[in-house]
């Protein structure tokens, strides 16, 4: 392809973004394929389906145990606060890769090793928290 010539009139700027431009139309051709391609399965599927309400099928299922007794149950909390502490400590794990990067690259040491102190001392407080409260005792 050969080099455009540059019209010492015109903006850089106004070039440089009309190259960018063309980019983007792929992009929302790609995503508008992505809807279709979505929408025509499960239009093809809402077609083709057999569908036969029975009794059965009308039941709350629930792990292949026929319901029994009132909705209302008593659950435990404390597999949630497992759950919990797994995404922060999953989050931190994301936020430190790419920190890590960033931390090499020349002139954003000091800031980045200070930000990072400051979310690290975010989650040794949750932890100190979680610990007080007997969380990370196993029973």
């Amino acid at each position: 392809m050969p080099e455009p010539t540059v019209d010492p009139r015109v903006d850089p700027t106004v070039v440089v973004a009309a190259d960018y431009f063309p980019s983007y139309s792929v992009v929302g051709l790609l995503a508008v394929v992505g809807v279709l391609f979505v929408a025509v399965a499960f239009g093809a599927g809402r077609l083709l389906r057999p569908v036969v309400p029975t009794p059965e099928k009308l039941l709350t299922y629930e792990c292949g145990v026929d319901p029994v007794g009132e909705g209302w149950a008593h659950t435990q909390v404390r597999y949630y606060v497992y759950a919990f502490l797994y995404v922060i400590f999953a989050v931190d794990s994301i936020f430190l890769f790419p920190w890590a990067t960033v931390f090499a690259a020349p002139g954003y040491g000091a800031t980045t090793l200070v930000e990072m102190f400051i979310f690290l001392g975010f989650l040794a407080v949750g932890l100190l928290y979680a610990y007080k409260k007997g969380v990370l005792a196993w029973t």
